[in-house]
């Protein structure tokens, strides 16, 4: 693999290695933060220490992850720092369809973890205590049957990548670099973005609805007991305002991070011949969530210092 000036003639050729440090800085960074969650995640299955069941589906979150930084930041951060496209037709489609799939679960999951939580704090008499008890056994068939649909529904992307050293002569391709995509008829993009604003604005609308019904039911809680702690804890300290604080950020941090992205990916599909810094902040953006959600899902998780820290645990008995 020889390094050749891709022609990169949009901006100067600095400003490229500057991108490319950037995209190389939260690949690593992405990397190293998704590999500890797994390695914490089978960690705690194997030891058995303190095992929740939202930890399968961090697993399964955290390879969806793994599966956008190398799929997607990867290549892209090759073609901006100017290597040569080295990816055949097969590989292109291989790596396209690797990272839709795991951009897809890698939102479904979130939706997951934040249903799976609302029921699992729903109080007994709710609508959703019959299925308080029940909702432990199903995640496994549920984070498999979510990587099943995403195979399913991206497996277009299969037909319509071709990689740039393809000999398929082909009209109309928009090119990202390190693989192009065929263009359609206006009735065969309206139908791809359609299904876009669908499953990616259903994500957002699950996400956000099941996080404000998070908050509302965790402050319910806290006014039934507020006048018990009225004496011992500042309002600050209860274990629900911590509670709620913790989803709230979580809630902010998905939407901020996932809309752009959104917006982003569905104008990369009705735009007919992106330019380059289109496909850059795309990649950019998209790369975001999977880099920052491990390290704000082990900052919230009080297991991680127990693990990493064992003797805290034995000071504070």
């Amino acid at each position: 693999m020889t390094l050749v000036p891709w022609d990169l003639t949009e901006c100067p050729p600095g400003r490229h290695l500057v991108v490319g440090m950037i995209f190389v800085l939260q690949v690593i960074v992405g990397i190293l933060g998704n590999f500890f969650v797994l390695y914490y995640c089978v960690f705690l299955y194997h030891t058995r220490f303190r095992v929740r069941s939202t930890d399968l589906i961090l697993k399964h979150l955290t390879v969806a992850n793994l599966f956008v930084l190398l799929f997607k930041g990867f290549p892209q951060t090759m073609v901006i720092l100017g290597w040569k496209p080295f990816l055949s037709d097969f590989g292109c489609k291989l790596v396209s369809y690797g990272n839709r799939v795991g951009r897809d679960v890698s939102i479904g999951t979130t939706c997951l973890l934040s249903v799976f939580q609302v029921i699992m704090i729903s109080p007994r008499d709710s609508r959703w205590a019959e299925l308080k008890g029940k909702a432990p056994r199903y995640v496994g068939i549920s984070t498999i049957l979510c990587w099943i649909l995403h195979l399913m529904l991206n497996i277009l992307v299969l037909f319509h990548m071709t990689g740039v050293k393809s000999n398929t002569n082909v009209t109309g391709k928009k090119d990202y670099g390190y693989c192009h995509s065929v263009n359609h008829s206006n009735i065969t993009d309206s139908l791809y973005i359609a299904l876009l604003l669908f499953h990616d604005g259903f994500c957002l609308g699950l996400m956000i609805w099941s996080s404000g019904s998070m908050v509302f039911l965790l402050y319910k809680h806290k006014q039934r007991v507020q006048y018990i702690r009225r004496n011992n804890l500042s309002p600050r300290s209860y274990p629900e305002a911590t509670a709620m604080q913790n989803i709230l950020k979580l809630l902010c941090t998905f939407v901020c991070l996932w809309t752009p992205s959104c917006i982003i990916h569905i104008w990369l599909g009705i735009v007919k011949s992106p330019n380059l810094w289109l496909v850059n902040i795309s990649t950019l953006v998209s790369n975001c969530f999977p880099t920052v959600s491990p390290y704000i899902l082990m900052s919230h998780d009080s297991r991680v210092s127990l693990v990493c820290f064992p003797w805290k645990g034995v000071q504070n008995h």
